[in-house]
């Protein structure tokens, strides 16, 4: 296998913990980790770390190179999720600090906050390639590779259960796990396909809606807000409205009372990182009223990492009594 940037397989979104036969070979549970993909690659100079778009982060997380290095013969490439815990929780905050920590104190930060690999796949042993094996055999293999592993490598579990995989969705979101991913167990890996599925594990929430994307009359999109540190902060957005939701919306927007929290105008990266635009975001102003949305687990406190789903307006619902997750 060819060292360098590797393509990943990929998920689509399921609303349901799939049943056993749903993909070829049967199904596999696992854990959906709250991290960045990448792939350890390990070399005879050394190991090499790159995210799913393949930006080299191995000096970014030295201490994750140098357990590849110290733990993995050349050849060998692993697919897994990097992520920190802190406190028996995943702490992407944390993560996402150590990803914008430069190379001179990346092995301070390294000590400090120390990131682990989840390891889910393995791509290549020996220098062999083993994407074209179904699933089932490559985990045989990988559960053998990682008998001698000690962290920062960890072998990422599964279960053919789907029982047993219920009970990891509803239990393990107490320490950040966002879900499941589900692989067949006959399964190739189909590099930048979405062959296998995923489903997140989602709450229904109340927000402020103080703007929306498009008109007062045609909402397209709603722009969320909570209290957060004395204010109406903008959390994040939903996703395109639908045409009855757009309807239905409308008849309860209308144009602020007095002066509003938000400008007309605001940054691409109001909405968080992974919401950027690229460019401005106009903004229709609103007087703020309280719909229901449907959010996975990626609130990090100041906002939601992913889109939103509207499911309805909550007219009787008072403003002031809003609050954020906790």
């Amino acid at each position: 296998m060819a060292v360098g940037p590797t393509q990943v397989a990929l998920a689509r979104a399921v609303e349901r913990i799939p049943e056993v036969s749903a993909l070829p070979g049967g199904c596999r549970y696992e854990p959906k980790w709250d991290g960045f993909r990448a792939v350890v690659t390990r070399e005879d100079a050394g190991a090499t770390l790159r995210s799913r778009r393949g930006t080299d982060l191995s000096a970014t997380f030295p201490e994750i190179t140098a357990a590849a290095v110290a733990q993995l013969a050349p050849g060998a490439a692993l697919d897994g999720e990097l992520v920190v815990w802190t406190a028996g929780r995943l702490d992407f905050e944390a993560l996402q600090e150590r990803m914008g920590r430069g190379p001179r104190t990346a092995a301070a930060a390294s000590r400090s906050r120390p990131a682990s690999l989840a390891v889910f796949d393995l791509l290549a042993v020996d220098g062999r390639d083993l994407r074209p094996l179904p699933f089932d055999e490559r985990r045989a293999l990988l559960e053998q590779l990682a008998a001698s592993w000690s962290p920062p490598l960890n072998l990422s579990p599964v279960t053919a259960s789907r029982d047993v995989a219920v009970t990891w969705f509803e239990t393990y979101a107490a320490a950040g796990i966002e879900g499941l991913v589900v692989k067949g167990g006959a399964q190739r890996y189909t590099a930048g396909e979405r062959a296998w599925l995923k489903v997140k594990r989602r709450t229904t929430l109340d927000v402020i809606a103080g703007a929306v994307i498009g008109s007062r009359e045609a909402p397209q999109q709603v722009v969320a807000g909570l209290p957060v540190d004395g204010r109406l902060r903008i959390v994040g957005r939903t996703g395109p409205l639908s045409p009855g939701a757009r309807v239905g919306l409308a008849r309860w927007l209308t144009a602020p009372i007095g002066e509003h929290p938000w400008p007309a105008v605001v940054p691409p990266g109001a909405f968080g990182r992974f919401n950027a635009q690229n460019g401005p975001v106009v903004l229709t102003l609103v007087e703020p009223i309280v719909v229901e949305v449907s959010a996975d687990a990626a609130w990090n406190g100041r906002g939601f990492r992913h889109l939103l789903r509207f499911v309805r307006v909550q007219p009787e619902a008072e403003v002031a009594s809003v609050q954020p997750p906790p």
